[in-house]
This record gives structure tokens, C-alpha cells and sequence, in this order.
């Protein structure tokens, strides 16, 4: 399945000054198979160690960092020379092997023509504690599950992925083939973009296969509580993360600590948060109520919305029904919207538009996503429905005076005047042609 990370897979290998390059996200987003499909493309010799499989392999790292010494005994080890000039060393699950993380500096350092790549589905909340990091001597990329465009693809529908992204101007597709992307979105909704549910859907048309995957995943989110917590904090963990759904369904989706655990305060799971985020399962939308550049310089870190990394599992977690994807209009009605907003929220962010924020007044207006783009500040409205009702979004426009104000529905491209409507099919738009 083509991923566009692929693409600067490629910018990477190119640069002149090319660093060690450590792609981070989520367990399950699909990191080792794109990176072994590189590999084979872009390579004559491909060099995999994964240190949570094969534990041994951190022995390489023990004696010294010295690049020419690890390299002679991972080639003994493997009983092949490892040659440096089209060969990709691949080091999964580095956050299992710390002294390996730091052998990055020194190959950056000392043996900048060895082409690395490192992955680590929990690197994110390794780091800062037994981990001595290489800061400056790594690139990054991060990866998220596939977004609708991918999706697209992967169903053997890129003309219309292509179609969305080199849409030039606001114009109405079609009837017909506004239609048959609403169609393929809503159940997009219901199978979301994990790659190994993405694929079981395209070779067996299975849904309850899908849901049974995402059960899969979702236990394996849940092991992994424990495995790099410890016992109090893994129940607090586990809280929390059971709590998202509900709090999303919620007609007020700002995150709570009291609907976690009754008297919870932000103390009590504030680590638990980060923990979350840094293991790549949640996003997160700050509130603010002046929107001013920087974003971030404005924002209130106390208030905030929490969003799942990917819709499939935020239905498979809320037990969706799968005749919801049959049903006109039910999947954009259920759980207030819910599916929807965390679906603009894990586009915005596979698109690098991060961190999040949204906006609040204080007679209670709000705009769900508030966007930080060449000095601009757009504010994008998301509707579940066809309402025609822009009452937060014409507050704001009336009181900050942004050079347009978006809406995202399920209603066909249009535009009047500053303001446009973006199909939810085709919200990557936002970011290709803004």
C-alpha cells in the first residue's frame, strides 16, 4: 500500500548532509513495512536487527559506541559483509536497546555514509529516562495511520485522490462523484486507517473481520500499558484511555479529569497524558480564546480536547454497529458528531498541521479547529450534518476579521464570498492549496 512518507523516505536518502533518521509513531501505523518497502526499492542490501524480537542484538552496543566496531559485529553475527554504499540498516524497536539510540550520534559523527533508520512504536515515552538521546545528530519523521487519500489509493481509487489534491480552484464536483466519496468516507469512518485493517478490508470485504482487528489492536494498546508502566500508573492509563470515547460523545467534548475517575485532578493523570501522546495514540486540541501569532504563545494548556488516533478504533471502542455505514446520514449523527471531529483532527495532523487548537468565546461560541498557516489564522468549523447554521463561525469572523472562514460538512464544495465548505472527504485540500 503506498504511504506518502515514501516521498521523504527519498528527501532523505538524497540529502547531502544526511543524519541518522528516527521515524516515531503509534504501534500497528505501518513504520516496518514501509520502511522494508524502501528498503527493497531504493537498495541493493537491507540490514534489519529488532531489538524487542531478538533482545540480544543490544550486546552489539555494550562494549563502545564505535561505528566501524558495531558494524564488524552485526556483519559476524549475520555471516554477511555490510557494506555502506547502498545498503539501509534498519534498527526497529530501538527504544529496547538505549545504547543503540545513542550509537546514532556516533555514526553521524564518525560514519555519516551509513544510510540509518530507526523505529521505535514507544520511543516517544522512552526518551528522558533511561535513554541518553542523540539531539542534533538525528532526522525525524513521523508516521500516522493512513489517511483518507491513502485510503483512496489503497481501494485502487487514486484518480480521485488526485483529483482532490490538484483541485486548483473551489469548484463542485459532480453529483455523482460527490456522492460516491461520501460513500467511501463513511465507511472510511468505520474501518479507519490502520494498515492491517486497511488490508484484511481490501482482500476479504469482511466488516466483522475488520472489527475483530480492531479489538486485536486495541488489546494490544492495553498490554502495552503494562509492559512500560508501572502498575499504578498502567491503571491510570488504562482509566484515561477508556474515558476518550465517552468524553468525545459527549455535546461538550472538552476533556474532564472528573469523568475519568469522580475528584480527579490534573495532577493525577497528567503524566498519563503525555504518556499517551508520546506513544503516539492520542492528539490533542488546545483551547484559546485570542487568536493571536504565535498560536501556541496564546493558548490555555488546561483546557483541551483529547482525540484518538484513528476513527476506526474510536468506533470499535464505542461498539459502532457496522449498519451505520449503510444508513444515509446515522454515522454523522451518532455520538454527537464524534467520529467526525476526531476525523478532521487525524487529518489535520497526518498533514503536519500541529499542535491543534480550537477557540471558545465567552458566550459559549466555538470554532472546533483554529489553523496557523504563512502568517495567517484560519478558523475551520466542522459539521457533522447540512445545517447552514454558522452562528460560532460567523461570531468569530465578525469579531477577528480572517481572510476566509471554512466549514468542513458533508455538503459539495462552495464558496460565497470569504467563505468556503470543504467536502470532509477532501479536507486535505486545506492544506495542499491554502
Amino acid at each position: 500500500m503506498k504511504r506518502q512518507l515514501y516521498k521523504q523516505l527519498i528527501q532523505w536518502k538524497n540529502k547531502p548532509k544526511r543524519k541518522p533518521l528516527i521515524l516515531q509513531g503509534a504501534r500497528q501505523v505501518g513504520k516496518t513495512y514501509l520502511v522494508s518497502q524502501f528498503a527493497n526499492k531504493e537498495y541493493q542490501q537491507f540490514i534489519y536487527l529488532n531489538f524487542e524480537q531478538t533482545p540480544e542484538l543490544s550486546s552489539f552496543f555494550l562494549d563502545d559506541l564505535i561505528p566501524q566496531n558495531i558494524i564488524e559485529n552485526i556483519s559476524l553475527y549475520l555471516g554477511k559483509k555490510i557494506y555502506h554504499a547502498n545498503t539501509l540498516l534498519f534498527f526497529d524497536e530501538i527504544q529496547a536497546a538505549p545504547k543503540a539510540l545513542t550509537s546514532l550520534k556516533y555514526f553521524y559523527e564518525q560514519a555519516p555514509e551509513y544510510h540509518i533508520i530507526a523505529a521505535g512504536s514507544l520511543l516517544g515515552v522512552s526518551v528522558g529516562k533511561t535513554i541518553s538521546f542523540p539531539v542534533g545528530k538525528v532526522n525525524f519523521l513521523q508516521m500516522y495511520p493512513m489517511n483518507f487519500s491513502e485510503y483512496l489509493t489503497a481501494l485502487g481509487e487514486e484518480a480521485l485522490a488526485q483529483k482532490i489534491a490538484t483541485l486548483d480552484t473551489i469548484q463542485a464536483f459532480p453529483e455523482a462523484i460527490h456522492n460516491k466519496l461520501l460513500k467511501i468516507y463513511k465507511k472510511y469512518l468505520y474501518i479507519g486507517g490502520m494498515p492491517e485493517v486497511v488490508k484484511s478490508y481490501i482482500e476479504t470485504r469482511d466488516i466483522s473481520e475488520v472489527r475483530l482487528i480492531q479489538k486485536e489492536l486495541l488489546e494490544a494498546y492495553k498490554r502495552d500499558f503494562s509492559k512500560y508502566t508501572d502498575k499504578n500508573q498502567a491503571v491510570k492509563t488504562a482509566e484515561l484511555w477508556q474515558s476518550i470515547p465517552y468524553q468525545l460523545a459527549k455535546e461538550n467534548k472538552k476533556f474532564k479529569y472528573s469523568d475519568v475517575r469522580k475528584k480527579a485532578r490534573a495532577s493525577t493523570f497528567e503524566q498519563t497524558i503525555e504518556w499517551l501522546k508520546g506513544a503516539g495514540l492520542i492528539n490533542i486540541a488546545y483551547n484559546i480564546s485570542t487568536p493571536k501569532l504565535p498560536l501556541s504563545g496564546y493558548a490555555d494548556y488546561s483546557k483541551f480536547k483529547i482525540y484518538l488516533l484513528d476513527t476506526g478504533l474510536l468506533g470499535a471502542m464505542l461498539n459502532l454497529s457496522s449498519k451505520m455505514i449503510i444508513e444515509p446520514e446515522a454515522i454523522f449523527k451518532e455520538y454527537n458528531g464524534a467520529f467526525i471531529e476526531n476525523y478532521v483532527a487525524q487529518e489535520l495532523i497526518a498533514q503536519e498541521i500541529s499542535p491543534l487548537f480550537y477557540w471558545t468565546s465567552k458566550s459559549n461560541a466555538e470554532v472546533d479547529f483554529i489553523i496557523e498557516r504563512d502568517n495567517q489564522i484560519l478558523p475551520l468549523e466542522v459539521k457533522s450534518g447540512t445545517s447552514l447554521n454558522l452562528k460560532s463561525l460567523q461570531s468569530y469572523a465578525d469579531k477577528y476579521k480572517p481572510a476566509y472562514i471554512f466549514r468542513t460538512s458533508p455538503r459539495n464544495f462552495v464558496q460565497s464570498n470569504k467563505f468556503i465548505n470543504i467536502p470532509l472527504y477532501a479536507i486535505i485540500w486545506m492544506q495542499i492549496k491554502l
